[in-house]
């Protein structure tokens, strides 16, 4: 039977099925009432009374990428034929570049989960693409300009707005978003497809779920406080230090999907090779892409008791990723610095190995 036959309503499914992955139940009604239109403060002052840490409410429309609106935007083509590799290639320590994005704006849109929905999600700091809001598409941000150091990086990032108090704080200056090989075989790794979007952790996950989460590095850090689930309690104030947090997406994608109902079935992490000490795809989701690693400082320290993110406590932290790279460039700097096995910067140079030469030029343009 044809999948869409086995499909009802796209637009219950679409809400059922993400209200199922973020474990909401029958809560969702209990979202705040947002203020009248065209009063930006009020709009401003509720929405951040009535949004931080609130229980997310399902979502009332899809994206324009998705018209029969059953939450499934297919690739166009699809990957297929592909099996996940078993290869060892020659061990090379580091299979990695940066992208080096600014913050551009914040906003309490997400066009993930609440595509064409203005002010419907918990506020976001966004990063990379300019122009991210509700109504993003993979052609809109194909079209605007970025704060990332590589022009041809127009992808849009963005994570839950930090607050101390009732102030929002920012990420100050280029943050760190790591495209590194999460899988042994490094040269399998292929570019992002234009247009793949995932959500990675969730806004309603419990304090043992962010800890047991396989994207969990090192949790929330200052100083020398590691591995925190809470903000830590006691964070030295020197101008040197900063919360920071570093936290992996999956890298393993079905090759069918662009994006799924709950925003993350299309993508999968490694898996261990049976036998061995290796990472591979699982075979439900054999394409090996960059795994992304988001590496964020906040210019918070001290008493950190007033501190919170947007979404809720500090457990539900998590991030949105909506590819918008420029083809060429991104290939290159795949196949450079992840394929060969180089520590690359957000120009694609390795230090260590300068015969390697650059993957972009001074510009962070191809040359």
């Amino acid at each position: 039977m044809p999948r869409r036959s086995q499909l009802v309503s796209g637009s219950l499914i679409a809400g059922a099925l993400l209200l199922t992955s973020l474990g909401l139940g029958g809560v969702a009604a209990t979202a705040g009432t947002p203020p009248p239109p065209g009063d930006a403060t009020a709009a401003s002052t509720t929405h951040r009374a009535s949004h931080m840490g609130h229980t997310m409410a399902a979502s009332t429309a899809a994206s324009p990428e998705d018209p029969d609106g059953d939450g499934y935007i297919p690739a166009n083509p699809p990957v297929t034929g592909v099996s996940p590799s078993t290869k060892e290639p020659p061990h090379r320590y580091f299979h990695e570049f940066q992208a080096n994005c600014s913050v551009s704006h914040t906003k309490p849109d997400d066009p993930i989960v609440y595509p064409q929905q203005p002010g419907k999600s918990h506020d976001h700091t966004f990063m990379g693409n300019r122009s991210t809001n509700a109504n993003s598409t993979t052609s809109s941000l194909d079209g605007a300009t970025t704060t990332c150091n590589a022009p041809g990086d127009r992808s849009g990032y963005w994570m839950p707005t930090l607050f101390k108090g009732d102030q929002p704080v920012l990420p100050v200056g280029q943050q760190v978003i790591y495209y590194k090989a999460g899988v042994t075989d490094y040269t399998s790794v292929r570019p992002f497809p234009k247009g793949l979007r995932f959500l990675v952790g969730s806004p309603t996950q419990s304090r043992d779920e962010f800890r047991g989460h396989r994207g969990f590095v090192e949790g929330w850090e200052c100083g020398d406080s590691f591995f925190n689930v809470d903000f830590p309690t006691n964070c030295p104030s020197r101008p040197d230090v900063k919360l920071n947090i570093r936290f992996q997406a999956p890298s393993c994608w079905d090759g069918r999907y662009l994006d799924t109902p709950d925003h993350k079935s299309h993508m999968a992490y490694p898996v261990v090779n049976p036998g061995t000490n290796n990472n591979i795809c699982p075979t439900s989701h054999p394409v090996a892409l960059p795994m992304i690693e988001f590496k964020m400082a906040w210019p918070v320290n001290g008493d950190l008791s007033q501190v919170k993110l947007a979404s809720g406590p500090s457990w539900s932290f998590h991030y949105d990723f909506f590819n918008a790279w420029d083809a060429p460039t991104l290939n290159a700097l795949v196949g450079h610095c992840v394929v060969g096995g180089l520590q690359c910067d957000a120009r694609g140079y390795d230090q260590t190995h300068p015969e390697a030469g650059a993957a972009l030029d001074e510009n962070y343009e191809l040359p």
